[in-house]
């Protein structure tokens, strides 16, 4: 099974249990707001609350996925992939050692052409293969918003 595969299947897998877990706190959250009583008032609003908010999370991280996937495919389609990342591991992961080693390379890549969706997205699979998840979701965050609205020119080589 491909990676994209088993991405696909664990988010249907956490979206079904998302719902089934709304039908029981949904269920649950009714008989405690038609109790009267404020304390169980109060955790009814609260099973009607956080699973909202555990919507909103799932649904933003799948967009993110989903977006950020996008944008790998159009790298690797332009051929602008990094490819100077070394062999991968067992994990599928690039050595570390290598990405650290060209990382300078993408950093002044992004630095220099600030409004390329092409330069952040590149530094973000970096940064990622470096081990830096959070400055790596950061750059392809960034990389998702210059090529949403529209501004991602070319780069200078």
């Amino acid at each position: 099974m491909s990676a994209r595969a088993r991405a696909l299947t664990g988010v249907i897998v956490m979206a079904a249990l998302l719902v089934l877990y709304f039908v029981f706190a949904g269920m649950r959250a009714v008989a405690l707001l038609s109790s009267g009583t404020p304390v169980a008032v109060i955790m009814g609003v609260a099973l009607l609350v956080l699973p909202l908010i555990g919507a909103w999370a799932l649904v933003r991280e799948v967009l993110f996925g989903w977006r950020s996937t996008q944008l790998v495919d159009r790298l690797d389609a332009d051929g602008r992939f990094p490819d100077d990342l070394g062999d991968t591991g067992p994990t599928g992961k690039p050595n570390r050692d290598n990405a650290d080693s060209v990382f300078p390379r993408y950093r002044e890549e992004a630095e220099a052409s600030p409004g390329d969706w092409r330069a952040w997205m590149r530094l973000g699979l970096v940064y990622d293969a470096c081990g830096d998840r959070k400055r790596a979701r950061g750059a392809i965050r960034q990389a998702i918003r210059l090529e949403r609205d529209g501004i991602g020119g070319e780069i200078a080589h």
